[in-house]
């Protein structure tokens, strides 16, 4: 399963924002960060997005740790942030009753 965070902050931020990053707590060892990865242009801000990356059975405790990262960026000026649950193929289909067979062919 998959968390997928993006963050948006403006330009006039991110010493701000950069200063959080730093001072950040380690996430568990069963989340696996991929990211940051960034896109921005010079005075418009940037958009950073962070994939997080788990065991779907260890979706509630990952979560309270992600969120809790999260927690550290609430007094940066302007930063928002959106996160959305992502379900890896196998996942999926099981939520909705299919399998995907040995030769990736839908069961």
């Amino acid at each position: 399963m998959v968390i997928k965070g993006t963050f948006l902050y403006p330009p006039e931020s991110e010493k701000a924002f950069t200063s959080c990053v730093k001072g950040l707590p380690p996430l568990p060892e069963y989340v696996r960060m991929k990211g940051p990865f960034f896109l921005g242009a010079p005075g418009k801000g940037k958009t950073t997005i962070t994939l997080y990356e788990f065991e779907e059975s260890r979706f509630a405790e990952a979560s309270k740790h992600i969120f809790k990262q999260l927690e550290a960026f609430h007094g940066v000026p302007g930063f928002t942030f959106s996160a959305q649950v992502w379900e890896e193929t196998r996942e999926a289909l099981k939520s909705i009753g299919l399998a995907l067979g040995t030769q990736g062919r839908l069961c």
